[in-house]
């Protein structure tokens, strides 16, 4: 008997859509966490940061290491 034959494929289905639906909810609330930052598109500098989290203390002068890049005029 095949391993794979201990448990039925709607097992094995269920199994999978639940850690997919797992990464894609890690993955969708670790983005929404990200700050933007609002590049002037003239001078290519900062011009401020938007933080969603009261973790988060980011600015200009304090750049985070991951952030969503917003070009303003």
């Amino acid at each position: 008997m095949n391993k794979y034959e201990k448990y039925p494929a709607q097992v094995i289905a269920i199994v999978m859509s639940v850690i997919g639906l797992v990464a894609i909810f890690f993955a969708l609330t670790t983005s929404l966490d990200i700050p933007d930052v609002l590049i002037s598109h003239s001078t290519n500098e900062c011009v401020s940061v938007i933080n969603y989290t009261d973790e988060d203390i980011y600015s200009c002068e304090n750049m985070p290491t991951k952030y969503n890049k917003i070009w303003v005029k």
